[in-house]
């Protein structure tokens, strides 16, 4: 069984800097690629950002490029989102996803809350 937990959510200033962790355990090892998603109250999940343990390779959404920053330690089997320059506008609960495959992300995270405050 593949669990993922987040941590490093939080209350910030604009302007300021956070790093989320999402550590995975299980069968990790067959990982297509795993990402960071965030959802605010009313609205739909968005996809922030992605990298394939295999290689690294990253896609980044447009809204948190240049600010966002997703890397990985494979060692430790997790996930990290550097996120630098907040915005009250990235308040929102950030997921971290694994998939085994193209297409749908198959695993799931808890959420960690961010909170940036103006």
């Amino acid at each position: 069984q593949v669990q993922l937990v987040e941590s490093g959510g939080g209350l910030v200033q604009a302007g300021g800097s956070l790093r989320l962790s999402c550590a995975a355990s299980g069968r990790t090892f067959f990982f297509n690629a795993m990402g960071w998603f965030r959802q605010t109250p009313g609205k739909e999940r968005e996809f922030v950002a992605s990298i394939t343990p295999i290689g690294g390779s990253t896609y980044t959404a447009e809204s948190v490029k240049g600010r966002f920053t997703i890397s990985r330690d494979n060692d430790k089997n997790t996930v990290y989102l550097q996120m630098n320059i907040l915005r009250p506008e990235d308040t929102a609960v950030y997921y971290c996803a694994a998939r085994w495959g193209p297409g749908e992300y198959d695993v799931w995270g808890q959420g960690t809350q961010v909170t940036v405050s103006s």
